[in-house]
């Protein structure tokens, strides 16, 4: 993954804890009803990994929070460095140029 511990996975797992734990919930509830193995939610939580999409919808709804709130403005500029820096638009004016 080459977004580990980025600064994108540390919050998104930062605010699943304090949901998880407003819920009074324990990490094995939580990863025991989302269908995956507590090590893998707690990496999630502690920001060392990243779930995929279908990951990310089961732990939100088990949480009871819809996803889009979970990763409310984070971006790709919190996540690793990538090769490229242009944006779509960017990339068009410039072969039109």
């Amino acid at each position: 993954m080459d977004s580990l511990a980025s600064a994108a996975a540390q919050i998104l797992g930062t605010r699943l804890r304090e949901r998880r734990t407003a819920l009074n919930l324990s990490q094995e509830d939580v990863a025991h009803m989302s269908a995956m193995h507590v090590s893998n939610y707690g990496k999630i939580e502690r920001g060392l990994a990243n779930p995929n999409l279908h990951t990310l919808l089961r732990i939100a709804s088990v949480l009871e929070v819809d996803p889009g709130i979970l990763i409310a403005g984070l971006s790709g500029d919190m996540v690793t460095a990538r090769p490229h820096k242009l944006t779509a638009t960017e990339l068009i004016r410039a072969r039109q140029n």
